[in-house]
């Protein structure tokens, strides 16, 4: 500090100055270093800029007296910097401009990168190859596509960084197809796609409607150019394959890895999450755990979907520990998938206090608890939350809450309030209702046995209904015997899911119902005709942190015999009670297991 004391006076201020601003920087006391410049006279040939900016967006790191500093935050201290000497006049090299386009990408701001932009026009340097790819990132990543483009197009000839920064920004901006073609266009040139190029582009094609066979190509691709054992490029190949469905091929990916680091078992882990098997990612997990491995929040959020797909109760406050010891309990999506597995696990009020211990309440936080309270049949007090948060807390709902607000009505059976919220999201919020709004409205009038209205609001829907839509009316129409609404809705669902069994079975039964023996007939010739099948059904139950796994008729577990003489005690139970078997939908199982 008595350094700093003498260099403030007048006399050689600016050489001093820099002379401090290396000793500190050298001892990583970057806060420190960065004062001096604070108070330094308005002179431009001193040319502080250089070295506070350097630092700040070289390292991606800073380090002051109270602890670490963030990427973001050391490009944005970098960017104050840059302001400070613009408005001096400073003659800037092309490192300079060069390193001020880093900040501006990193924290995607694009109004200074606009004005670096012009700096560049003024001092002649657009030229620059490594300025020019430089600008490609900043607009990429603020989203401007177009002005990247032009950017991009305008440059002379184009290196590894302008192209792989290109592909990124559509790929990010979910223009996979753009992406491709940009990839295509990049293969004519001499310039070859490096792992970061493959991880954009296999990205950018997950979403699409041919995403598997981008995904099997890039991955030829990438095994032949030598990127195959890139765990960056073969997490993104597994995450491709997980989100087409194709969980076996991210397997086979995933165990042909030898060094298995965080970022690969965390893509596998949420992988067999987002396809439902929550055993499968739990061991995964477990064997990360094993080897110290820390997971990430999106680790977390993923392996708390499985706990509630295996509602295994135990396992999920286990994560809930952990959560808490990595002190991930303010990530919202965190939060969010903690109040998702305890609702999901039947332990509402578990899943109330995670909410309740949430600094800020927003959109996704509210609509999982609503979510929450309507699958656990407490409907009315989602509602309630709900109305007090949009009185107490200032809470602007989105689609997707209202959604969460319509299905606690749904299993509420509340139909009158539901037509309010319909309207209320409209007329106070300026949303125009989509799919998932419609759906709940359409399932509420089916249940209700107002099924000729339900159909007409799927007729004067903006788009048409989906395969869930007609599901639950084909449901509702079974419940309520009504044959040739159900024949409609059958038939579309025919069209929708060829290969599903549950439209002809539900189909078959409201012809039981009803007596028409030779329409259930031809519902099963066509059945066989279509080679359509019924699929085993399986459940499972959480005993002493082990997880037991049936199907109807299993005979494999080791105390199958007890079970089922349990069973048939409790059948013996349920008649007592007065329960009779609707044998009428019994004939299509029937004939399937013949």
């Amino acid at each position: 500090m008595l350094v700093i004391a003498a260099t403030t006076k007048p006399h050689g201020a600016g050489l001093c100055k820099k002379s401090s601003y290396w000793r500190y920087r050298r001892n990583h006391v970057y806060s420190t270093a960065h004062h001096p410049f604070v108070k330094i006279p308005q002179r431009y040939d001193l040319h502080p800029f250089d070295l506070s900016l350097e630092t700040f967006t070289s390292f991606g790191f800073a380090k002051n007296i109270q602890g670490k500093k963030s990427d973001h935050n050391s490009a944005q201290e970098g960017l104050v910097s840059f302001v400070r000497s613009n408005a001096f006049g400073t003659n800037f090299t092309k490192f300079d401009l060069c390193t001020a386009l880093n900040s501006c990408a990193k924290t995607r701001n694009q109004h200074l990168g606009l004005q670096v932009h012009a700096r560049i026009i003024q001092t002649g340097h657009l030229d620059n190859l490594y300025i020019n790819s430089a600008l490609v990132d900043v607009y990429a990543k603020c989203n401007a596509l177009v002005d990247a483009r032009k950017v991009f197009d305008g440059m002379k000839c184009h290196d590894q960084v302008s192209w792989t920064s290109i592909i990124t920004g559509f790929s990010q901006s979910g223009c996979g197809e753009e992406a491709i073609c940009l990839f295509k266009e990049m293969l004519g040139t001499q310039v070859k796609p490096n792992c970061f190029t493959y991880v954009s582009v296999i990205s950018g094609c997950t979403e699409l409607e041919l995403a598997f066979e981008y995904g099997t190509l890039l991955h030829a691709h990438v095994t032949k150019l030598g990127h195959g054992s890139n765990n960056f490029v073969v997490s993104c190949l597994i995450d491709c394959y997980s989100k087409c469905g194709k969980i076996d091929q991210a397997v086979l990916l995933f165990k042909a890895t030898r060094e298995r680091d965080s970022i690969l078992l965390n893509s596998m882990i949420s992988g067999y999450a987002r396809n439902l098997y929550g055993e499968e990612a739990l061991n995964v997990f477990m064997e990360m755990r094993k080897d110290n491995i820390s997971p990430t929040e999106h680790t977390l959020t993923s392996i708390l979907d499985a706990c509630g797909s295996l509602t295994v109760l135990q396992q999920g406050q286990q994560v809930h520990a952990l959560v808490t010891k990595m002190g991930s309990d303010s990530n919202v999506f965190v939060v969010s998938a903690l109040i998702d597995m305890y609702s999901k696990c039947g332990t509402i009020d578990e899943a109330r206090h995670a909410f309740d211990q949430a600094v800020v309440k927003n959109s996704i936080l509210c609509t999982s608890m609503i979510t929450g309270y309507a699958q656990n049949g407490r409907g009315p007090d989602g509602l309630e939350l709900f109305e007090s948060l949009v009185v107490e807390e200032d809470f602007v709902p989105d689609h997707i809450c209202f959604t969460a607000v319509l299905t606690a009505c749904n299993h509420a059976g509340f139909l009158s309030r539901a037509l309010v919220y319909f309207d209320k999201m409209r007329r106070d919020y300026s949303l125009v209702p989509q799919l998932d709004q419609y759906a709940c409205l359409v399932d509420l009038y089916a249940r209700s046995g107002l099924l000729k209205k339900a159909y007409e609001l799927m007729k004067e829907m903006p788009s048409d209904p989906n395969s869930v839509m007609w599901s639950s009316f084909l449901s509702s129409c079974k419940l309520y015997g009504e044959v040739e609404l159900g024949r409609e809705a059958a038939y579309r669902l025919f069209k929708l899911e060829p290969h599903s069994a549950v439209p002809y079975i539900t189909l078959a039964n409201i012809y039981a119902g009803a007596g028409l023996w030779s329409e259930l007939a031809d519902t099963r010739s066509l059945m066989k005709q279509k080679g359509v099948r019924k699929s085993t059904g399986w459940s499972w139950v959480e005993v002493k942190k082990r997880v037991h796994v049936f199907s109807a008729g299993d005979e494999s577990h080791s105390e199958s015999k007890e079970i089922y003489v349990v069973l048939g005690n409790l059948n013996l139970d349920m008649k007592e009670a007065g329960y009779q078997t609707d044998k009428q939908s019994c004939i299509i199982d029937d004939q399937q297991s013949e």
